[in-house]
């Protein structure tokens, strides 16, 4: 493991174990608590819907146009097209 970088191992060892234990959790909960749930068709779409609008909402803060008259292109891309 000469090229891997032990912090990053470290997170991704932590990461793994979380996901294990929740599902060890589900799977225990699953058992104990066998009945299944009935849909609701609000709380399914909220949840499937949630989370990719707050991903877009938090990405499209960050998100700015250049300033007039630039046309949005860098120096370099600029500099590429004189030659």
């Amino acid at each position: 493991m000469a090229g891997i970088d032990p912090t990053k191992l470290r997170g991704m060892a932590l990461l793994w174990t979380l996901a294990l234990g929740l599902s060890a959790a589900l799977a225990a909960a699953g058992r104990r608590w066998s009945d299944p749930l009935i849909p609701q068709p609000l709380l399914v779409w909220s949840l499937l819907l949630l989370l990719p609008l707050a991903t877009g909402a938090w990405l499209l803060r960050g998100w700015s146009l250049p300033p007039a008259g630039q046309g949005g292109q860098s120096e370099a891309s600029n500099q590429e097209q004189q030659r």
